[in-house]
């Protein structure tokens, strides 16, 4: 039996089923599920994510789009951000001055690449459906760099599995498998609705795809890393789904 057959029992499973909703509500709350509930809560989220990256999830299978005239209006598509959360104001423009992408850990080419020098690469634009965690969805159109195209660039080791992604959003992070990571519609975005990013969308680079959910989508990236091991991230390291696909 595996470690997460072990930790979640047959019974356990069908008296989880019966909470599997209340499970990414309860997580959403910022609540644990306490002493008792939280290790059941914890393997149960386990598969959940399993279920996600080796069932749901197809690695070449695209997201639909949608035409531009089916765009969320920009008011009615909510903006946010950690430091927003705690000051009211969105991370500072001045840090876009000396601005760069830090890509390193597991490959063989590690680089640091300007604003400037990502537009050169080639580029993806799309129309798609956000989806919040929160229930609430949006249509935007995105233009940005595949993270294949930058992949590719870096050249990962054999040993390299994901990819961990960092913000200067208040030490805001998450976690990718490099199969997501790769898909052809994760891509580093630096324009929204055909205009560069405002500080409320995640200027000047943040990530992007239409086959996760928002949380995932790191905004103000500074760096992104292969690594051997799986990375945590800012809500995921609180209960969230590590996978979080939609």
């Amino acid at each position: 039996m595996t470690e997460l057959g072990r930790s979640l029992s047959r019974r356990d499973f069908f008296r989880l089923g019966a909470v599997a909703g209340p499970t990414s509500l309860v997580a959403a709350c910022g609540w644990d599920g306490g002493p008792v509930l939280q290790p059941r809560l914890q393997a149960f989220s386990r598969i959940n994510d399993w279920i996600g990256e080796k069932v749901l999830f197809s690695p070449g299978r695209p997201a639909r789009e949608y035409p531009l005239s089916a765009r969320t209006p920009v008011q009615n598509f909510p903006m946010y951000s950690i430091t927003y959360n705690r000051t009211g104001s969105f991370p500072s423009p001045d840090i876009l001055r000396d601005w760069s992408l830090q890509i390193g850990g597991l490959v063989r080419n590690p680089m640091r690449l300007t604003l400037q020098a990502l537009e050169t690469l080639p580029s993806l634009t799309y129309t798609v459906k956000h989806h919040c965690v929160e229930g609430w969805t949006a249509v935007a159109t995105w233009t940005g760099v595949p993270v294949s195209t930058v992949v590719a660039l870096v050249e990962p080791k054999a040993e390299s599995r994901y990819l961990r992604f960092d913000s200067f959003d208040s030490r805001y992070y998450n976690g990718w498998d490099l199969a997501s990571a790769m898909h052809p519609q994760t891509i580093l975005a630096y324009a929204y609705n055909d205009r560069p990013l405002t500080m409320g969308r995640g200027a000047p680079l943040r990530l992007y795809s239409p086959v996760k959910l928002g949380y995932k989508l790191t905004k103000y990236l500074t760096a992104m890393s292969f690594t051997r091991e799986r990375p945590g991230g800012y809500w995921e390291d609180q209960g969230y789904p590590w996978f979080g696909g939609v």
